[in-house]
């Protein structure tokens, strides 16, 4: 007689489904269950925020278990998003706070050129009325000089 050899696949929730539907339509009478084969690494505890009701079966707990921890990797996946999202406000900040000082300096920098263009504008006026003030004495002094000569006797 030839020996019969089982093979233990791991659990997978999402194949479940359809084992169960094969084997309703194939019409086994009897489903054998398979030989308690221990965990090579014990599975994490379920966390703090759940509690296993009373009167639930083992198959019920664990799927519970397995659920409720995928869920959990899902939310500290999305907590990780979190924390991207929580450097890219820091960044914007930082770049917000940046740019506030380049306008304080761009706002200073047009006060300082309005400054120097009043400065020049003064300069450039008083200049200019120097210069005229300057022609004024120098066609005073010539109508003097030539008034002067018109009235000398030669």
């Amino acid at each position: 007689m030839r020996a019969q050899t089982s093979v233990v696949r791991p659990f997978d929730a999402s194949t479940l489904e359809d084992e169960v539907r094969e084997v309703v339509r194939q019409g086994h009478p009897h489903v054998q269950a398979l030989d308690f084969a221990p965990r090579t690494m014990p599975a994490p505890p379920a966390p703090e925020y759940v509690n296993h009701h009373e009167n639930v079966s083992e198959i019920g707990k664990l799927s519970a278990e397995a659920i409720v921890r995928e869920y959990e990797e899902t939310a500290k996946e999305i907590e990780a998003m979190g924390e991207v999202v929580r450097d890219m406000m820091q960044r914007c900040e930082q770049f917000t706070s940046s740019a506030s000082e380049m306008l304080g300096d761009i706002k200073a920098t047009a006060t300082r050129y309005r400054n120097e263009g009043k400065r020049m504008f003064t300069e450039i006026e008083s200049c200019s009325s120097a210069t005229d003030e300057v022609r004024r004495m120098c066609e005073a002094f010539r109508d003097k000089l030539a008034t002067a000569n018109a009235e000398t006797p030669k």
